[in-house]
């Protein structure tokens, strides 16, 4: 704008200039205008440089009156447009004139009783709507709390709400890297044919329906399938029932309309295995059984007659001997496989060491009033166990202790050790004597006051697979003995990692029922309003600023918006191994070392993962270019081609605010009034970036613009657009 005003100024001088020259050639006299040509004679370009010369002030001046006048004004109206479309509560900044900046002032006054009055109007909405809201989130935490993996779908098979075990669950069917597992399966607005066989859904989905049509209650389809990982899947569908019409005349069909099905989904991979191993021995032993019989009986019909040789008879003892041990191993093995699958099928349940160990000395203190601490704890360490009789057992020791040996303080110890947990019940007796009565608390019925349980320390800890002794150690000048069970470990909790930086709500969003109203998409997503599309919000950090240059990713970070909603729980957050090395001078920036990513995954692992997280979705970038580049150079290596759909948050928030100065993240984040946390992180870059776009979205469409298509072009026209890597 200021060098289209310089330039107009300037045209106007010669404009002016040519006219003024004119008028002197038409009323001078011939002899006039030869001296006045004469006097600038080699001065013209004195003329021309004091021409160019009275531009710099003219440009100042211009500037100063279209900042004053022209943008100050423009930026009024977008931060008041930004006010009122959102509750940003950040002040309108006044500058330019005193009229503008009175503007502002007043403007300011109407949002802040705008926003009171909006206040007023909510407190009474969420009033209203409270009863809808607690059955909502008891909803919520009912479907948390479950110990069974649940999915709802629509009758697309698109994911609408899913609890946290089915997301443990998912990410133990992944086979892409940690920081990805299960998130490219499971998650809202995801497709559950990705898991599972779309024939065999639509198939139980038939039989659902039919039975719904004739008139059936409770309607159900159970089948297993397998998963592309190797897994084994017992699913059990029910159906979602559409609301029964209110109008009188409604047919019964229309009250029992699908509007989509809840699948119960139970990993039965470890059942099936244990169950044909149990097949196959018992097999085994019927047919090694039958062989084994066949051969004795014929040795002792043998051995009845009375003129067999010696030598042929200790033969034949010999072939009885052997069958007879046989079939005894055979037994042996197939009562050891049963004794653990009765023993797995006791409810043994994941436990962290630590709080097994601090229920145990609470209680010990509650029940006995012996003083017990704790030494030596291992962090980390889960435990498979079934906690309630397992600290009978310890109170039971803990007080023959306290009333046979008048021991009055213990302390529990746990380590680990060669696959198994070491629990350690220790005192320090009185006597230096080895310790005889003690070895045989562990076969006595529990005791715990005056309550005397059927259950010894040995049966409970026969369900754990474990064992029970008493030992004594001497070190420091003291003498301790000290009770040691063998306990079972388990594998750590396989829970998604949680960010520092990530801020999540009190309780995670597994659930979007506006997702029931979503059908198949028939036409294509430039076609489709933004508000109605699934976005994969991401960012990369990098070695450099020259991918195509050899610059390597050393981080990925991503997030999923569904229904206008920032999916927090559903992110993809992933090291990558650039296999080089990292300057130092990018380290301060991005704050990853190259001991953070050596042994990580590499990027030949990391980019198919993250492309089936972003699979059927548009992805969105902060200057996009630099992280599409990124991209488009592994496309060779990898085997992956991005060709979604891209929109930049640069170019959209420069079509939207074009008066403002800057659109870097950070101060479109501050305009937004939105936190930064995490900042040159690839998954808190990528978090705020999808705030920007949600706040983004209606800010587009005041200027008409509400399309996929619609966006993209206009995005092409600002200024932002030539940036290349």
């Amino acid at each position: 704008m200021l060098a289209i005003g310089v330039a107009i100024v300037g045209a106007v001088c010669l404009v002016w200039l040519g006219i003024a020259g004119g008028l002197l050639w038409a009323v001078l006299d011939p002899e006039d205008w030869e001296t006045v040509l004469t006097a600038l004679g080699g001065r013209g370009g004195l003329l021309l440089f004091l021409w160019a010369g009275s531009l710099l002030p003219t440009a100042a001046a211009l500037r100063y009156l279209i900042d004053r006048y022209i943008r100050a004004p423009a930026r009024l109206v977008e931060d008041a447009r930004l006010r009122l479309d959102s509750d940003i509560p950040t002040p309108i900044k006044t500058h330019g004139s005193r009229e503008c900046r009175e503007l502002a002032r007043v403007i300011e006054q109407l949002v802040a009783e705008r926003q009171a009055l909006k206040s007023e109007m909510d407190a009474r909405v969420r009033e209203a709507s409270r009863q809808t809201e607690m059955e909502k989130s008891r909803l919520a935490a009912l479907m948390s709390e479950l110990t069974k993996s649940v999915v709802v779908c629509n009758l697309d098979g698109r994911i609408l709400l899913y609890n946290n075990r089915a997301r443990i669950q998912f990410r133990r069917l992944s086979r892409a890297p940690g920081g990805a597992g299960g998130a490219e399966l499971l998650g809202l607005g995801r497709s559950i044919y990705t898991v599972l066989d779309r024939r065999l859904v639509n198939h139980a989905l038939e039989n659902v329906q039919r039975r719904l049509r004739r008139g059936a209650n409770a309607p159900s389809a159970q089948f297993v399938t397998t998963t592309p990982s190797g897994k084994l899947l017992r699913v059990q569908m029910t159906p979602v029932r559409g609301v029964a019409s209110d109008e009188p005349d409604a047919s019964p069909d229309q009250s029992a309309e699908m509007t989509g099905f809840v699948l119960l989904i139970e990993n039965i991979t470890d059942e099936m295995q244990t169950d044909s191993e149990k097949d196959r021995i018992l097999t085994s032993l019927t047919e090694g059984s039958r062989a084994a019989l066949a051969n004795t009986r014929a040795a002792i019909e043998v051995l009845e007659y009375p003129d067999v040789e010696e030598a042929m008879r200790e033969r034949l003892l010999g072939v009885i001997r052997e069958e007879i041990q046989g079939l005894s191993d055979r037994i042996a093995k197939l009562q050891q496989s049963s004794s653990h699958a009765l023993r797995s099928r006791w409810p043994l349940e994941d436990m962290l060491a630590s709080d097994l160990l601090e229920a145990a000395s609470r209680r010990i203190e509650s029940e006995l009033g012996l003083h017990a601490q704790r030494e030596e704890e291992a962090e980390g360490i889960w435990l498979k166990v079934e906690s309630f009789t397992l600290l009978q057992a310890l109170v039971h020791l803990a007080g023959r202790l306290k009333d046979d040996c008048g021991v009055r303080a213990v302390t529990l110890r746990l380590s680990e050790k060669a696959g198994r947990a070491q629990l350690d019940l220790m005192w320090t007796p009185d006597r230096d004597e080895p310790m005889k009565a003690e070895l045989g608390w562990d076969r006595e019925p529990i005791r715990i006051g005056r309550e005397t349980l059927s259950l010894t320390v040995h049966d409970v800890l026969d369900r754990h697979d474990g064992e029970c002794w008493i030992e004594q150690e001497v070190g420091d000048q003291r003498h301790r003995c000290f009770f040691r069970l063998l306990l079972p470990l388990a594998a750590p909790q396989e829970e998604l990692p949680t960010a520092t930086f990530v801020r999540h709500e009190s309780r995670p969003e597994y659930y979007d029922f506006d997702l029931f109203k979503s059908t198949a998409q028939t036409r294509s997503l430039d076609d489709c309003p933004l508000g109605d599309l699934v976005y994969t919000v991401f960012d990369t950090e990098t070695t450099g600023l020259n991918p195509a240059g050899g610059d390597e990713i050393i981080q990925i970070g991503a997030v999923r918006i569904v229904n206008g909603k920032v999916l927090k729980q559903e992110y993809f957050d992933q090291l990558v191994d650039p296999r080089r090395i990292i300057t130092p001078a990018s380290i301060p920036i991005h704050g990853i070392t190259p001991e953070m990513v050596k042994g990580q995954p590499t990027i030949d692992e990391v980019l198919p993962a993250f492309h089936s997280f972003c699979e059927d979705t548009v992805l969105v970038a902060h200057n996009a270019a630099f992280d599409m580049r990124c991209l488009e150079v592994k496309e060779k290596q990898t085997g992956v081609k991005f060709d979604h759909p891209v929109l930049d948050t640069l170019l959209l928030s420069a079509l939207v605010h074009e008066n403002q100065e800057s659109h870097r993240l950070e101060v479109i984040a501050e305009r937004f009034g939105l936190t930064i946390i995490g900042r040159h992180t690839a998954i808190g870059d990528a978090m705020v970036t999808a705030e920007i776009l949600v706040k983004l979205i209606p800010l587009l469409a005041d200027k008409g613009i509400h399309t996929l298509a619609e966006a993209r072009q206009a995005a092409q026209q600002t200024y932002y657009a030539r940036i290349n890597y």
